[in-house]
């Protein structure tokens, strides 16, 4: 048996929490947070407790279902007939479906039957070695033709990626595309899923099923340092001393690892600080009417600077309408150190755009939310440049989201990596 220190109680960190104590080991989790969570922790929205950052779940997350199954919650589980749209022109378009394709304004048959193969083709592939070294823009413009790309794609692109637009791998975007688009009750109809009561169903769970087993959670205690001697791991530092562990599993970003343990290879360092990392300023509104009818729309107009708006409550069902804005952007854009207010001003004429019926009696709350690395900027070739999850310090660990690529972001991921992480903890 070790004693395993966990850094960080986002989904990862609680998962593998999770398994290494079942697997016998001793375990504390270490979050600087007052909350555990991560990305999926919720706050309360006047009332309403809600994920900090919108989540949801796809026919594809086998890693979720298993561990919803193995805690005990299944029957949580919940699916959806949801639908897509396309703010563009000045109108909101339906999309997502070969119909609203077709229907769609500015671009020719030809290209859109081109497009159409393609998405269908990416739903089926389960291959994507051949992507791995191919820009997205370069994929896309190929197969579907440079007028679909800057029709459908650029404005998207260089509004979540900013500088990096045309390094994003072609493999990354398929998973996204693959994902949702065989998330489907049929040809027609996606179908999305949520769990009853949010994120904080799954969370509460874990943080149960840890306790239970003897697990130490403690929040509000920031990871400073991971300690070892002679390339072996001996403690974790932490504001209040060192605690004595056998191994470190960190989930901690990236750009956190050089500083965090720095008895690391300079090699080694400077991989992980080769891995750029984008930020995201995220608003969430609470209305008392719908936007749109849709859970997701994807955004090219001239008069705003966000990809796309998130509807939650076209998902989860709750009692007034709830819509996530987020901004993404380098930690360095200017934009990304103005206040809340600035924030929130932008958002509101965002959906005002979108839904000019919105008037200020239907705002009924806000709230901000802030990551300064939120969204790995996974390149073509990126898989080349992550390292090793098994570090040359013996009984170090350290993975974050950019270790899911192909796959992006996602509580199904986290638990699978967290899964492995802890089967290889050595006792």
């Amino acid at each position: 048996m070790a004693t395993v220190g966990i850094l960080g109680a986002g989904a990862m960190g609680l998962a593998a929490a999770h398994h290494a104590l079942k697997a016998g080991h001793r375990v504390i989790v270490f979050e600087a947070d007052r909350v555990p969570g991560g990305m999926a922790a919720h706050f309360d929205f006047d009332g309403l407790s809600i994920e900090r950052f919108y989540h949801f779940v796809c026919k594809a997350d086998r890693p979720t279902f298993a561990l919803l199954e193995e805690l005990g919650i299944a029957s949580a589980m919940r699916w959806r007939p949801t639908s897509m749209g396309y703010f563009m022109d000045g109108r909101l378009h339906r999309w997502g479906d070969p119909l609203a394709l077709l229907r769609f304004p500015g671009v020719g048959l030809f290209d859109k039957l081109r497009y159409g193969w393609q998405m269908f083709r990416a739903t089926r592939r389960t291959d994507w070695s051949d992507l791995e070294t191919v820009t997205a823009r370069d994929w896309i413009e190929a197969e579907a033709g440079t007028r679909v790309y800057d029709r459908l794609w650029r404005r998207l692109f260089e509004l979540k990626f900013f500088e990096f637009a045309d390094e994003v791998s072609a493999a990354w975007i398929w998973t996204r595309i693959k994902r949702v688009g065989t998330s489907r009750r049929s040809l027609m109809q996606e179908e999305l899923g949520y769990i009853e009561g949010g994120s904080e169903t799954l969370v509460r769970a874990l943080v149960a099923s840890i306790e239970s087993q003897g697990g130490e959670i403690r929040l509000g205690t920031a990871a400073r340092e991971v300690v070892c001697a002679d390339g072996v791991v001996t403690g974790v530092r932490t504001d209040a001393g060192v605690v004595p562990v056998d191994a470190v599993i960190s989930t901690m970003p990236t750009p956190l690892v050089a500083e965090l343990v720095p008895t690391l290879p300079e090699a080694w360092k400077a991989q992980y600080d080769s891995i750029r990392n984008i930020g995201v300023v995220c608003v969430v509104l609470k209305l008392a009417r719908s936007v749109t009818p849709h859970f997701w729309v994807n955004i090219n107009d001239p008069e705003i600077e966000v990809p796309g708006i998130i509807e939650f409550s076209n998902l989860r069902p709750v009692a007034d309408t709830v819509v996530y804005v987020p901004f993404y952007m380098p930690q360095t854009h200017p934009k990304f150190s103005r206040d809340d207010a600035a924030f929130v001003a932008e958002s509101l004429a965002c959906v005002r755009r979108l839904n000019p019926s919105i008037g200020e009696a239907d705002v009924l709350g806000t709230r901000v939310g802030r990551l300064r690395y939120a969204q790995p900027v996974c390149e073509s070739g990126f898989l080349a440049k992550i390292p090793p999850i098994r570090t040359p310090i013996s009984g170090l660990q350290i993975a974050d989201t950019s270790f899911y690529y192909p796959e992006d972001r996602g509580i199904s991921e986290s638990v699978r990596l967290a899964r492995a992480m802890a089967v290889r903890v050595e006792g």
